[in-house]
């Protein structure tokens, strides 16, 4: 079975011609092969809907899915004010998606929604890609209200904090808020691998008070005093620009039963009276523990990750690799742009076609049998697609 990728990328002033040239770029490169599938990552500086409006005037009826992104992820490296068209095509491909507008009202209604569309179709879906608001929606409500083992990867998009903006694409439509999803069907492998490079550094922290997507306190005090007393700057330094978004690069790790792996929860921004915004609820009295990471250890995760991609495809060719990591690998490789792309070619090569970009939490499938799809925070994910032998 023959399974092409192309990626394209483009930077403009105008967010309709930049869509037009990526999606142009990689039209180009597909041959006679026609795509199955659209994937856009556009920066969240763009008018989500015009750099849509500019991909779909040449790519017909093909259907599309996308999000935005502070900066996209080739095989170049990374690319900021820029619109990244891949398309994925084959013998046997087949896509559709769908837009939920209503997911960051009803992240549970959502995934309930999505498990009436799959279960009204004949044939079995091979996988699920997935990009939901990341500011607003309950991604991990959203995964708990999953059917257990569905095949299912994705991203949150990111933009601007500071105001709850992301935006996400499905076919014709854009917005704020929502869910694009894409059911994917065909004789194709796919192989996902994931890590990050943070790892707990001895302080501990008891989470005394929190409501809703809010941490208000840490050992009963507001959550910025115990950053203050740790990394120096007063509370109040770390409720405001630039602090309130570094706290990002300072995870909280939970422990987890079965597992030595903690599960992680990153700060959005620290607010004002000195709470941290969170994407993810946590559970008043359990045990959190600082994360610290470093560009050689996140460089080390992104290396396990691509080999346990690898294992998954079970010998098939790698065509494509979408990349989903998390915004703290952009602030952490800040003065190292692209690391994370060159340790997967140091594997993969550099001919391999790469898409995707950083975002504000990442879905994976389900570790175990009969378990929930899992929402994590600060991860870098791959996923490849690979090509099955004739």
């Amino acid at each position: 079975m023959t399974l092409v990728a192309a990626v394209g990328q483009a930077q403009a002033l105008d967010a309709r011609e930049a869509g037009l040239q990526a999606s142009h770029k990689a039209l180009n490169q597909m041959g006679s092969t026609s795509p199955s599938l659209a994937i856009i990552v556009s920066s969240h500086r763009f008018e989500a809907q015009m750099a849509l409006n500019g991909a779909a005037s040449l790519l017909s009826n093909i259907p599309i899915l996308g999000f935005s992104s502070p900066a996209a992820l080739t095989n170049l490296g990374t690319h900021a004010n820029s619109v990244v068209v891949a398309l994925l095509g084959g013998d046997e491909i087949q896509a559709e998606t769908h837009w939920f507008a209503d997911y960051s009202q009803g992240s549970a209604d959502t995934a309930t929604r999505l498990k009436q569309l799959i279960g009204y179709e004949q044939r079995p879906v091979k996988s699920v890609l997935v990009f939901g608001d990341g500011l607003n929606g309950n991604a991990e409500e959203f995964c708990e209200s999953l059917l257990p083992n569905l095949p299912i990867l994705g991203g949150l998009s990111a933009g601007d904090v500071q105001n709850n903006i992301g935006y996400q694409f499905a076919g014709t439509q854009s917005g704020n808020g929502g869910m694009a999803t894409a059911l994917l069907r065909g004789d194709y492998k796919i192989g996902i691998g994931y890590g990050h490079g943070w790892t707990p550094i001895g302080n501990h922290f008891r989470v005394t008070r929190s409501r809703g997507f809010w941490l208000r306190t840490l050992d009963g005090r507001p959550a910025s005093e115990s950053y203050a007393e740790l990394f120096g700057h007063t509370p109040r330094q770390w409720s405001f620009p630039p602090l309130n978004y570094t706290s990002r690069l300072y995870p909280l790790g939970f422990e987890q039963p079965d597992t030595v792996e903690m599960l992680v929860r990153s700060p959005l921004r620290v607010e004002a009276d000195g709470s941290f915004r969170m994407n993810a609820p946590l559970r008043d009295g359990s045990d959190a523990y600082l994360l610290v990471g470093s560009p050689k250890s996140c460089v080390e995760s992104v290396k396990q990750a691509v080999e346990q991609a690898l294992l998954g495809l079970e010998g098939a060719k790698p065509v494509f690799a979408l990349i989903l990591a998390d915004v703290s690998w952009q602030m952490l490789l800040q003065s190292r742009p692209g690391d994370e792309i060159r340790a997967v070619q140091e594997i993969l090569g550099k001919d391999l076609p790469i898409a995707g970009g950083y975002t504000l939490g990442q879905i994976i499938p389900a570790r175990h049998a009969d378990e929930n799809p899992q929402f994590l925070n600060q991860h870098f994910v791959i996923a490849l697609f690979g090509e099955t032998a004739e």
